[in-house]
């Protein structure tokens, strides 16, 4: 195989330092157009390749590997999140998944910051003020938010993203807890004075904020629920920067509308870009769109880390970055 170049489809646009380093040393074919493959033309694309290069938007499910024939040997995801993937079924057929882990661990950690801030201080509401142009000059009384320090920040998911907003929360002078399936080791909570919480139903009880840093798998499918969402606090906030299945979204929006919680901040969303009408409309939400990890510096790191693991399947050794399906 290290002979012939091997034949790489990336099915979306990437940086243009990654896309020219790519042609250099595979055979690249690229989309130039970025627009999203269709189910059909995925499966195409899989049959001619040695190795895809797809996006979260590209969903890979088992129909459509068993469609894929035996050229298909690697699937370098561009990305961290592996949930748009059958990493099970592409196993069993022989063909390996790589992602690029730890690379926008500080670029989303900034945004579900921004989010916070947003959220607690009204920023848009006081944006959209501005753009209308209906300011009528300094008020005394007038966008009241709240004051960030000394709130409690309870983070579902003390991974590498976690740890990062942590660091980031505790300098503006939050206090930090977790929930976790593991705790972490003592030194690494004492450096951000983190509080483990075995019970999440308790953890979310008695917190401000609640920021949502795991991945996406069945079992934390909807882990906070309707049922979860009440234990909070009325004035509490919600910010999500991993993934919007982890939200029950129409509970979200109801007990948000109904003054049950007292905002959110969202980067992603259950059904993709199919947001619920009803959660654009409410002044008390800043959504955004899926920008946690969106930086030039993270993505071409992000697409440094997929030629890596394509250059070393290419070279007959294990990429570093390979997904385990027992792992997830």
């Amino acid at each position: 195989m290290s002979k012939q170049k091997l034949s790489v489809v990336v099915t979306r646009r990437l940086p243009e330092v990654v896309e020219s380093r790519m042609k250099d040393l595979f055979d690249v074919e690229l989309n130039a157009t970025d627009t999203r493959m269709t189910r059909d033309e995925l499966a195409a694309a899989m049959r001619r390749a040695d190795v895809l290069v797809p996006t979260l938007s590209d969903q890979i499910d088992a129909n459509m590997l068993a469609q894929a024939g035996e050229k298909l040997k690697l699937i370098a995801n561009f990305g961290a999140g592996v949930d748009h993937i059958d990493v099970s079924s592409a196993r069993q057929r022989g063909v390996l998944v790589s992602n690029t882990p730890g690379v926008s661990a500080d670029d989303t950690a900034d945004m579900a910051m921004a989010l916070i801030l947003g959220v607690i201080r009204r920023i848009p509401e006081g944006m959209a003020v501005m753009q209308t142009g209906r300011w009528q000059g300094w008020s005394p009384t007038a966008f009241l938010g709240g004051r960030v320090g000394g709130r409690r920040l309870g983070i579902l998911g003390m991974g590498r993203i976690g740890l990062a907003v942590a660091r980031r929360a505790k300098a503006f002078g939050m206090q930090i807890h977790y929930h976790n399936r593991k705790r972490l080791r003592p030194e690494v909570e004492a450096e951000v004075d983190a509080t483990w919480w075995e019970s999440l139903d308790q953890m979310l009880a008695r917190m401000d904020v609640v920021s949502v840093n795991c991945p996406h798998t069945p079992s934390t499918f909807h882990l906070l629920n309707a049922r979860r969402l009440k234990l909070m606090k009325p004035t509490a906030v919600v910010v999500n920067t991993s993934r919007g299945e982890v939200i029950d979204e129409n509970a979200l929006t109801r007990m948000l509308r109904a003054g049950e919680i007292a905002g959110a901040g969202l980067d992603v969303f259950e059904h993709g870009h199919e947001i619920n009408p009803r959660l654009r409309e409410l002044p008390n939400v800043v959504l955004v769109p899926h920008m946690g990890s969106a930086t030039v510096e993270g993505r071409v790191e992000m697409g440094e880390k997929v030629i890596i693991n394509i250059k070393t399947f290419a070279d007959g050794h294990r990429p570093p970055d390979l997904v385990v399906p027992g792992l997830l």
